[in-house]
């Protein structure tokens, strides 16, 4: 018998990794892709309300100052809510052109919700906050 957890953490990996790759191509459709269709994403100061209004400003940020960019992103745990949910936690921040590493000052703690949904996992939430200096 399968270990279907074992199979569901590597099948929500491959989803994040999808779209790591698709931010690093620049491709806002292929970045939300796996996302619901009533997806939210709240960053500092923002609330984006849908996987069309969430691809809308990444399609922007792709053609102005995210142009060139990619992530840096570390996983820090993962954990399932029922049979359907999954909760992942991790640790991200934009590499701009130029930079190879993110700066600390440039590092969000993620909060990642998925769905599985028609025995498909899908990012149905998505929200991040600034990492604290040492000292904060």
């Amino acid at each position: 018998m399968s270990d279907s957890r074992a199979e569901d953490q590597a099948a929500i990996k491959a989803v994040l990794v999808d779209s790591y790759k698709a931010w690093e191509a620049g491709d806002a459709d292929g970045m939300v892709a796996n996302y619901t269709a009533d997806a939210t994403a709240i960053m500092t100061g923002s609330l984006r309300d849908s996987r069309e209004v969430i691809r809308k400003n990444m399609a922007l940020g792709f053609e102005g100052p995210l142009k060139g960019s990619s992530t840096h992103n570390k996983q820090l745990s993962i954990r399932f809510v029922g049979r359907d949910g999954a909760i992942v936690v991790s640790e991200s921040g934009i590499l701009f052109v130029g930079q190879t590493e993110v700066p600390d000052t440039g590092k969000v703690n993620c909060t990642w919700v998925f769905e599985k949904r028609d025995g498909q996992w899908l990012i149905a939430a998505y929200h991040n906050s600034p990492v604290l200096a040492p000292g904060q």
